[in-house]
């Protein structure tokens, strides 16, 4: 504990240097802008920002990124509650009564629980990541190729079955991931695969230009097609922002509560934001005295899910910095940031990296005190942020895009490559499918390879390695179990309705 203390108060010093703190305080400003902004999520604006700063310090811009990421968190309550328009599926949970509020005239207590809450949740979060982050390395640092094999494959099934509206269509997008993670020069025997004579692609796709194009382009282009004609109404914030003894007597146990309720579920492969949101907001319905004001704008209701929603999205920074493993699509982007500098997030991060991961952490708790002193001066002009004409918003997005996806290595085929991920980004999001899989699928599939043949390797050519090892046999079972249960459960489901 005495070490992770020390490491700690040496990221502070990280974190306190003024170009640092300058980056910290752009990231959590323009995080909450883009948060205000719907439809304009953290994964887009992190993806869109990774080719114009491939030539910034990788602590500043990681530190950026981070606040960028938590910003967005913090920023979605406000057009949740506003606009009743939640920017990511964890802020629905906060809209069933964040907006009644609003349309009651109390949109300033709501909008306060929210960021205090986000405050009081992610500081929280953010002392438990620091906690248990070193005790999670201390574990990864026992694993093996076959083990890291084993933990990848069972990553990519969750994420694949968590992220979309079925589970088929998360594993179709997780392999097409895969597929793409093969083009390039194979390390070991130095065969071109799937370039087809294309000298750029030698190298392997470019993850930064297909988390453009999946996320920006394809986002602007889906937007653009399908949302821009709908009309909006934004809730004025009348009367005062402070909250009353009572909205405080009422919030800060949902505070508490949900933070516990989210933290966990943003640490595991299978979690995400959208379940621990709903779980606090019915663990607050059924605990309520005042069971008559839900459905019509009750403070808990906006408290709980939002200190869920934070909680979890710091949690998600346990497996990503420690393990290398994203369980969302804004952790696999922030992936692929920590690539782009050349730094693969997992055990050996802490004892190569220790000054970058540590700093990065205490930015983390500077971060959140410096949104909440913005947030709430600022509401008037998160709400005339709001009112940015859609065209310019996402043609702005596209040229962004554009630019920084040529500014990489100034080639016509990434450019080509950007567009044509687009296209495919953009029929995705108009039939459903999951996004981040395939990012996930091209970031760590070449790792998982690379593991898979290690492992072989040191075995002799034995397979049998996967099933003697207790850790990754333990990770397949679970992996299998996460596969045939629900096919199970479907087929029992069915036969019991034709019996029916």
């Amino acid at each position: 504990m005495t070490e992770t203390l020390n490491a700690l108060l040496s990221g502070f010093g990280v974190a306190l240097q003024p170009t640092n703190l300058l980056w910290g305080f752009i990231g959590v400003t323009l995080g909450t802008a883009i948060g205000v902004l719907p439809g304009v999520g953290p994964a887009l604006t992190v993806a869109m920002l990774l080719p114009l700063t491939v030539k910034l310090d990788p602590t500043g811009a990681l530190i950026m990124f981070a606040g960028i990421y938590y910003g967005a968190m913090y920023g979605g309550s406000t057009t949740t509650i506003l606009l009743n328009t939640p920017g990511e599926s964890a802020s629905i949970a906060t809209a069933l009564e964040g907006n009644k509020m609003a349309r009651r005239g109390r949109a300033g207590p709501a909008l306060a629980t929210a960021a205090i809450g986000s405050f009081v949740a992610g500081t929280i979060a953010t002392l438990l990541l620091t906690m248990l982050a070193p005790i999670v390395v201390e574990v990864a640092l026992k694993f093996g190729p076959a083990e890291y094999f084993a933990l990848m494959v069972f990553a990519f099934v969750t994420v694949a079955a968590v992220l979309g509206s079925s589970t088929v269509r998360g594993l179709t997008m997780l392999f097409l991931g895969l597929l793409l993670g093969l083009v390039g020069i194979d390390d070991q025997t130095g065969q071109m695969r799937f370039s087809f004579g294309v000298p750029e692609l030698l190298d392997g796709i470019d993850v930064v230009v297909l988390a453009v194009g999946l996320f920006a382009v394809g986002e602007g282009l889906y937007m653009a097609s399908y949302q821009s004609r709908q009309e909006e109404k934004v809730e004025q914030v009348r009367g005062s922002l402070l909250m009353s003894k009572e909205d405080w007597r009422r919030s800060w146990p949902a505070w508490l509560r949900a933070t516990f309720i989210g933290f966990p579920f943003g640490t595991i492969p299978a979690g995400g934001a959208e379940i621990p949101t709903f779980l606090s907001y019915a663990l607050e319905k059924k605990l309520t005295k005042h069971p008559e004001e839900f459905g019509n704008g009750a403070i808990e209701g906006v408290a709980g899910p939002e200190a869920a929603n934070n909680a979890s999205s710091t949690g998600v920074l346990v497996p990503l910095l420690t393990l290398g493993i994203p369980t969302s699509a804004t952790a696999a982007i922030l992936l692929a940031a920590f690539q782009n500098y050349g730094l693969q997030p997992g055990p050996l991060l802490f004892q190569t990296q220790a000054t970058l991961v540590w700093g990065l952490i205490a930015s983390m708790y500077i971060g959140n005190i410096l949104l909440l002193v913005l947030n709430l001066p600022l509401i008037g002009l998160w709400v005339k942020v709001l009112s940015i004409p859609k065209p310019l918003l996402y043609g702005g997005i596209l040229v962004f895009a554009t630019l920084g996806a040529y500014s990489l290595h100034q080639s016509v085929v990434d450019l080509a490559t950007l567009y044509v991920f687009g296209l495919l980004g953009f029929v995705m999001r108009r039939w459903g499918f999951p996004v981040a899989p395939v990012v996930i699928g091209l970031i760590l599939g070449p790792l998982a390879e690379s593991q898979f043949r290690k492992a072989l390797a040191i075995s002799q050519g034995d397979p049998s390695v996967f099933f003697t090892h207790p850790i990754s046999a333990s990770l397949l079972a679970l992996t299998a179990a996460l596969i045939i249960v629900p096919w199970i459960v479907r087929v029992s489901r069915r036969k019991s309705r034709q019996i029916a």
